[in-house]
């Protein structure tokens, strides 16, 4: 099958499904489902099948131009798989909501940019799939209207920033060279000078940097990802939000060169070095303002950001142990953010909309699935053993340690430790300790929910026990690039500088877990008790409050609230309410009476005689 066919399909399958809803809701249902499903049976099947096509001839006297490599294929069957499970997720999330024709179409229409954009062979093609990409994603950012049209609102504007960016450089690039195909620019790039290598590299990278939530250029993000309906939260966080990371790999190695960007500046003030140190930031930072979240989106949100720190450090560094640990790490989070994501809204759905973490609690017995999700969620997020989250985390590590960056290991710790304390809170207070009265007859979570959850439950431990899946086809893409190959096999990599094999963790883990519990069961019984027949600090604890570690962390909240704002939201929205003053005043010289414009006129052409006066003195 052509690449055409496969946008085609995808394309059309959007618009075939908002139609079939008119008809009726079961065909819609099914018609997303079907295409969903479709569409990665398709990607699939191009699985190790170079392929090139021209999309069309002739726009504007340039050729648009699709290509599939090992690169476009990694995320094209991401986004697609991801896309499915939250179409078959939203079966059940949205049954009683509104305007579920216009959702569903929004997330295919999406779900085929996202598609078009990592097929692209040329930069027009890429930019007109971006452009499809950010417009509708602020249309379903804006679904729930309200708090969520302000988010969708900021998101857009950052968007057409960027877009702007790329748009300037791509026409530098044009001018330059008379030419957008990629592979073409790729060659050419090679004669041009080191500034116009580093001025492109900071244009793109603000458009990047931009979709990719790099501080300070995330300020979007959180508003968006609590704002959304559930379901497309976790598409943004997935990997829509992860195309900022495609495009640095684009730009960076796929057009610049890796030659090129290693050798931009020296020292500190090197671009990689800029890059990985940005990184570090946006890993730190977001990751301890996560802890003082208590809606359970907003808190997944900041690790949004957290973790897309991770990609870029990896990436920054343009080693082949780094670029792995950066690729594959954009997969990871992608798998584990999306199943929290799914958990909550599973939480959402049974409780009916409450997602406050002070608010909820012991709902493991009731809703033991959405359990599941969360627990191995926030393993791979904080890289537990077993999980793939300790597989990218460890290559990124790694290439730190190797590349004597003492302080930017610190920081991606630190990062670590955030997240250990942040989602400790996250999964507690959703689903340990007591459960409220309130939420002892929740609704149970519809299959079409759970079915999801499981799938990435499993993922997580798949690619945690057995990383050598991914990690070829992400040695496929290095060596693309130019970097060495990585001796990889199915339980990890095997280098010089250490070797990573998860079988042998595993074994290791089988056996300490086999030891706990046969001292457990010689051990005496536990007795069950009521669960109000406890106590914490020698008091009987409320049953209007399932545990006082609801405000655990109170007095680090003291120490550290004041020193964690987003004071790049502060400043944006300064120079918005300043922007604001402005245009109103301006608009007042418009009153609507014709004197006062015939004065202006008289004004202005007063002006222009004391001009001209003045000139012919001297």
């Amino acid at each position: 099958m052509s690449l055409e066919i496969l946008l085609a399909i995808a394309y059309g399958g959007a618009f075939l499904t908002y139609f079939s809803g008119k008809i009726s809701q079961g065909l819609r249902d099914g018609a997303a489902v079907l295409l969903s499903l479709g569409t990665v049976l398709i990607v699939s099947s191009f699985y190790n099948v170079p392929a090139a096509s021209v999309l069309y001839e002739g726009f504007l006297g340039l050729s648009l131009v699709l290509r599939m490599n090992s690169l476009a294929w990694f995320f094209a069957i991401a986004i697609v798989s991801f896309n499915a499970l939250c179409v078959i997720y939203s079966l059940a999330y949205m049954k009683d909501r509104n305007e579920k024709d216009y959702y569903y179409f929004m997330l295919l229409l999406i779900n085929a940019a996202m598609l078009t954009i990592v097929l692209s062979g040329d930069l027009v093609t890429f930019f007109i799939a971006w452009e499809i990409m950010s417009w509708a994603t602020f249309l379903l950012i804006s679904y729930n209207r309200n708090g969520a049209l302000q988010a969708g609102i900021k998101y857009i504007v950052l968007s057409l920033i960027g877009s702007m960016c790329m748009l300037i450089g791509i026409l530098s690039v044009y001018t330059s060279f008379n030419t957008l195909n990629i592979s073409e620019l790729s060659g050419q790039l090679t004669t041009a000078s080191a500034g116009y290598k580093l001025f492109l590299l900071i244009i793109f990278s603000i458009t990047f940097g931009i979709k990719n939530a790099v501080m300070p250029l995330h300020t979007w993000l959180p508003d968006a990802y609590t704002e959304s309906p559930t379901p497309f939260s976790a598409v943004l966080s997935g990997m829509l939000t992860r195309m900022g990371v495609y495009g640095f790999l684009v730009i960076l190695f796929g057009i610049v060169g890796i030659k090129s960007v290693l050798t931009l500046g020296s020292g500190f003030i090197s671009y990689t070095k800029t890059m990985a140190w940005l990184g570090a930031i946006t890993i730190v930072i977001p990751t301890f303002i996560a802890m003082l979240q208590n809606d359970a989106k907003k808190l997944l949100a900041w690790h949004g950001i957290g973790q897309g720190g991770y990609m870029i450090l990896g990436i920054a560094f343009g080693t082949s142990l780094g670029m792995a640990g950066g690729i594959f790490h954009t997969l990871n989070h992608a798998i584990y953010i999306v199943l929290l994501f799914l958990s909550v809204g599973a939480v959402e759905y049974s409780t009916s909309g409450i997602r406050d973490l002070n608010s909820l609690g012991g709902l493991f017995k009731k809703m033991p699935i959405a359990f599941l999700g969360g627990f191995l969620g926030i393993s791979g997020l904080i890289g537990v053993p077993l999980t793939n989250g300790f597989v990218s985390k460890w290559l990124i590590y790694k290439t730190l340690i190797l590349e004597n960056a003492p302080f930017l290991a610190f920081a991606a710790l630190l990062g670590t430790w955030g997240t250990i304390l942040s989602v400790y809170k996250f999964l507690h207070n959703l689903y340990l300790g007591q459960i409220p009265e309130k939420h002892k007859n929740i609704k149970k979570t519809p299959l079409a929910m759970q079915v999801p959850i499981v799938i990435l439950s499993f993922a997580i431990i798949l690619f945690g026990i057995m990383p050598g899946l991914p990690l070829k086809v992400i040695n496929s893409i290095n060596v693309a690039f130019g970097f060495s190959p990585l001796d990889v096999n199915l339980w990890g990599v095997v280098s010089e500088a250490g070797t990573l094999n998860m079988l042998n963790i595993f074994t290791a883990l089988i056996v300490f877990g086999a030891i706990v519990w046969g001292i457990f069961r010689i051990s005496r019984p536990a007795t069950l008790t009521d669960q109000y027949d406890n106590y914490a600090a020698g008091a009987a604890i409320p049953k209007d409050k399932y545990h006082y570690t609801v405000e655990y962390y109170a007095p680090f909240y003291r120490m550290v609230k004041p020193f964690l704002k987003d004071i790049f939201d502060l400043l944006y929205q300064k120079v918005a309410r300043a922007n604001d003053f402005l245009c109103d005043n301006i608009r007042k010289i418009y009153t609507g009476y014709v004197g006062n414009y015939v004065m202006y006129i008289v004004f202005f052409m007063a002006f222009l005689i004391f001009i001209q006066l003045k000139w012919s003195v001297f």
